[in-house]
């Protein structure tokens, strides 16, 4: 696995303006040298730090810290870069979670797209089957009412520190001026099937005879400038209302193949909402941590908190004393046991609040500790059992399990600013290259639409006739797995103390998995974040389907033992994108993910 390194950024004028322009060094491949203390586990900040999915958008955020912006400023530059370096994974086009410290409180600022006022529960079925996947990912149909600027923009207006229009400036250089195309970018634009059917994506991504740019090629992209020009005057509604908001109708309406029923209304609509943050107490060497996240439409945060908490009381060696650092086989038996149960009630309750009931009227119920005594009961040391969902409502309930889609689009990063503010987000359009539409007032790029909406169920109801929770409907929002995480420790008398971690990854339903496992490592094994988001993944994506393990990471002890007791195991390339900072007593360290493009720098 490659090295990461941990560098910041020197600006050429220690008394940059925030007046001036922020300007962005475009080579991805030349960081500056970094003054900041290093030891044995690598970089350590003592003020500040970003962490982020791509180098390019580190710099930015961290650029905006250091012409005194706050956490939620940097996010805003950073995601903005992250739609022009990365823009198979998130953008304007799609939606985000955002969780936001202030010092004192928690906000959870809901950005997840919503279905359509034309949409409905049969839109994703062809006579009476389910539409294949991947022809309606690439519709007009996929598409949700894009929330991520939206929420920025209400964010911003309540917490940002510098001037909006200020946050525009590094993407609008670097699309400007052109940034070179990656490794991975490279690799995903050869790799994808579907992109060159939509004739604006092919003119920006792919040379006249269809080959991806090559690595290191520049690439400008002069629509997105126009874009994000529009946006730093007009905020969000540039982009939902106006021209933008009806080139962006008329795509979707006019795919060849599905078109989408998607109405300038529906654009114009849309609000991010601000949630109550969902939390739940951890305890691991005779501490207890306050690990606080998104409730529903996201199940990551529930999912998480029903498999840590099923194996918090139980008697568990989590890592081995070999080198390379790796699982113990009886550890990972108790997490996937624990993860099939979590993963049933998963399937069967979680989905968007405004369209389904909560367990007794509260979503906690599904992380009380009583319910998950009961469920952890079910957990035997030999063998692989068959599970189905538990019963948190105490009482029948009409809601049905569904399938899940795998959502590849994804993005996440974190921001800790002078202040000890802190931000974790986790934005997606959901698939790589997301409904593969590209928008723009021009034809010379722009940026892509999500297919967020394949998130819902694409049947209404089971074999059985039971309606399914998350099936869809006009003005819902998907059920997602987006896990953003802040996590703070909890004092004597009960009441949150200091922020110690902020984190999130990437990876479809396998989200959970990436974010539970790092955080397992980082309390019991007492692992700095580096060490524990290069510890191999695993997980389950279904109550009793198979195991998938990341390809050419375990042992053959491990997964002998794991298929004697009757798991079966399938070796994957499970590609995380975690970001880390974790408070340590030299200071914030930084912890990026060598399977993606990861980057933290910092002061």
């Amino acid at each position: 696995m490659k090295k990461i390194t941990w560098l910041f950024l020197l600006l050429l004028n220690v008394q940059f303006s925030i007046a001036q322009t922020i300007a962005i060094d475009t080579d991805a491949n030349n960081p500056e040298q970094s003054t900041t203390k290093k030891n044995k586990k690598g970089w350590v900040f003592s003020k500040m730090a970003v962490a982020s999915a791509n180098l390019l958008a580190t710099k930015a955020g961290y650029q905006i810290l250091q012409a005194g912006g706050n956490a939620v400023d940097a996010a805003v530059a950073a995601q903005l870069v992250l739609n022009l370096v990365e823009p198979q994974s998130s953008g304007i086009g799609g939606g985000a979670f955002l969780l936001y410290f202030d010092g004192r409180h928690i906000q959870a600022w809901d950005g997840r797209e919503t279905a359509p006022a034309g949409a409905h529960e049969h839109m994703f079925v062809q006579q009476g089957q389910a539409m294949p996947f991947m022809e309606a990912v690439a519709s007009g149909l996929s598409v949700g009412v894009p929330g991520t600027l939206r929420m920025l923009d209400q964010a911003h207006q309540k917490h940002g520190k510098l001037a909006w229009s200020k946050l525009m400036q590094p993407a609008i250089q670097l699309a400007t001026r052109g940034f070179p195309v990656s490794e991975r970018l490279n690799a995903l634009l050869k790799n994808d099937a579907y992109l060159k059917n939509d004739s604006q994506s092919f003119q920006y991504f792919y040379q006249p005879n269809g080959g991806a740019w090559p690595v290191g090629h520049r690439l400008k992209n002069p629509d997105f400038v126009d874009t994000l020009q529009r946006i730093a005057k007009k905020r969000s509604a540039a982009l939902h209302e106006g021209p933008i908001a009806q080139a962006i109708v008329k795509k979707i309406q006019t795919h060849p193949l599905q078109p989408g029923t998607m109405q300038l209304s529906d654009l114009k609509n849309y609000q991010a909402k601000l949630r109550q943050s969902l939390c739940f107490d951890y305890s691991a060497h005779q501490k207890i941590y306050r690990i606080c996240g998104f409730p529903p439409p996201s199940s990551g945060l529930l999912t998480m908190g029903q498999i840590m908490g099923m194996l918090e009381n139980k008697s568990i060696e989590w890592l081995t004393s070999e080198t390379p650092l790796t699982w113990q086989p009886q550890a990972l038996h108790a997490y996937i046991e624990a993860s099939r149960l979590a993963y049933a009630d998963r399937a069967m309750y979680m989905a968007d609040p405004d369209f389904v009931q909560a367990p007794v009227g509260d979503w906690s119920s599904m992380i009380s500790k009583k319910y998950l005594e009961e469920r952890s009961a079910l957990i035997t040391d030999q063998r692989a059992t068959q599970v189905n969902a538990g019963q948190p409502f105490f009482k029948k309930t009409n809601l049905a399990s569904m399938i899940d889609q795998p959502e590849y689009g994804t993005s996440h990063l974190s921001i800790i600013d002078a202040k000890g503010h802190a931000v974790s987000m986790t934005t997606t359009i959901e698939n790589g290259f997301g409904s593969r539409q590209m928008v723009s007032l021009g034809k010379k790029g722009g940026f892509l639409l999500n297919n967020e909406l394949t998130d819902f169920s694409f049947l209404s109801h089971d074999a059985q006739g039971v309606p399914i929770a998350n099936r869809v409907a006009a003005g819902k929002r998907p059920r997602s797995s987006m896990n953003p995480l802040l996590v703070f420790d909890v004092l004597p008398n009960g009441q949150t103390g200091a922020l110690q971690m902020s984190l999130g990854s990437p990876g479809g339903a396998a989200i959970i998995h990436y974010t539970t496992q790092t955080l397992l490592a980082m309390l019991h094994g007492k692992l700095w974040a580096q060490d524990a988001i290069n510890l191999p993944h695993l997980g389950v994506l279904s109550p009793n389907g198979p195991v998938f393990a990341e390809r050419g990471m375990f042992s053959k002890t491990q997964s002998d033992v794991l298929e004697q007791k009757g798991h079966r195991w399938i070796e994957v390339d499970l590609s995380s994108g975690i970001q880390a900072l974790q408070r340590t007593p030299l200071g914030w360290h930084g912890g990026a993910d060598p399977r993606r493009e990861g980057w933290v720098m910092g002061q």
